[in-house]
């Protein structure tokens, strides 16, 4: 399985990205599929994960702002970031893998795509 992630970028604080991830080669089903992240100092967080049928889990720190979404015929994850904070400024990796929410146990890595967030 090869993930490509793409739509990072310079953003200014309050303003809104949409990062995407397509997956290619044996991807099975039912997977989860997410997005992790890492800040300069920081260790790895999961931000978003997102499953087959659609549910979804959120970090706490991104509730009501981040939006993951997947087109599963075309096996594509989505983020829409809205009212991004310098705090959002991070690596962003898009992963697949099983499991739900806190259960979820990523198998394949994307490359990352740098976000960052000006105040």
């Amino acid at each position: 399985v090869q993930l490509q992630a793409s739509g990072g970028g310079l953003v200014e604080a309050g303003g809104s990205l949409t990062l995407s991830c397509a997956a290619s080669g044996n991807v099975f089903t039912p997977s989860t599929m997410g997005w992790y992240r890492q800040a300069p100092g920081e260790q790895r967080e999961l931000v978003a994960s997102i499953s087959s049928g659609g549910t979804t889990n959120y970090v706490d720190s991104v509730k009501d702002r981040f939006t993951a979404s997947r087109d599963n015929a075309k096996n594509t994850l989505y983020l829409q970031m809205h009212s991004l904070k310098p705090e959002d400024t991070a690596v962003y990796y898009c992963n697949l893998g099983r499991g739900v929410g806190a259960y979820y146990v990523p198998n394949y890595w994307g490359q990352g795509t740098q976000v960052t967030v000006s105040s």
